[in-house]
């Protein structure tokens, strides 16, 4: 998971998630991963939290050569689908504003605007970028 992340998010400033830090989370019993392709080639994984009513998106990420097949629509499907499972009545993620195809499927998905973070994405030297909140209603299963 921690290498396909790394292709996904190549830009130097992005934090990345080592192998160490994912298992960590995934230790968690809030916390699930859902992965598309076997292992070492993982072509698209979600991470999401759940706990109080609300569930939130860690990460998500698709190789970049599996893009525009509608991975990441199945990632956020069975994201909610697990957060719905598990009695949230929503679905949060942050992006960056600038990220306008990670926006578009977002958008396309159902998910609606919900706030503002200021200078959320630090890239490097330079400017910060904010981070649109982002949430999705859940009927709670």
């Amino acid at each position: 998971m921690a290498a396909l992340y790394a292709r996904a998010f190549d830009a130097p400033w992005e934090t990345q998630w080592s192998a160490d830090a994912i298992r960590d989370l995934l230790a968690l019993p809030t916390v699930a991963a859902m992965i598309l392709g076997p292992e070492p080639a993982l072509s698209g994984m979600v991470m999401v939290q759940a706990a109080a009513g609300e569930a939130e998106i860690l990460t998500i990420a698709v190789d970049p050569a599996c893009r525009g097949r509608g991975l990441g629509r199945r990632l956020l499907d069975g994201a909610a689908i697990w957060a719905a499972a598990r009695g949230a009545d929503r679905l949060l993620l942050e992006v960056a504003v600038d990220n306008m195809p990670a926006r578009a499927l977002y958008l396309s998905a159902g998910f609606r605007i919900a706030g503002r973070r200021r200078g959320y994405y630090a890239r490097g030297k330079a400017p910060a970028v904010d981070a649109e909140v982002m949430e999705l209603p859940l009927v709670p299963a």
